[in-house]
């Protein structure tokens, strides 16, 4: 569970940066430019963690599925963007895939 919730913390890490590079209004804003660069390389340091765990291909498909749907969610909130049914077809087509691996995968560390 340890290897979860370290790899939680650089989804969320990158969440963040993500968003904040938007804020940055193409690192024009200081203050969000600063959060882009520090989140993103808080998120692949603790990545780079789960990877002496977990498979490469199994962290990245988690890292950057859940972060595509947290991502989604925070573009929603903050941003006003809308979803069609292609979008929301993706968004679950990509949750699916996670727990597949999750709970199908020998490899993911537990």
């Amino acid at each position: 569970m340890k290897t979860f919730g370290i790899l939680f913390l650089a989804i969320l890490s990158e969440v963040i940066a993500t968003t904040s590079l938007k804020f940055s209004e193409g690192f024009t804003k200081p203050v969000p430019s600063v959060v882009v660069v520090i989140g993103y390389g808080l998120s692949f340091y603790l990545l780079s963690i789960t990877l002496k765990v977990m498979p490469i291909g199994v962290a990245y498909a988690i890292w950057s599925g859940v972060g595509l749907v947290l991502t989604v969610i925070a573009g929603l909130i903050l941003f006003r963007e809308t979803l069609d049914w292609a979008r929301v077809i993706g968004i679950f087509l990509i949750i699916a895939g996670i727990v597949f691996i999750n709970v199908v995968s020998k490899s993911v560390a537990h």
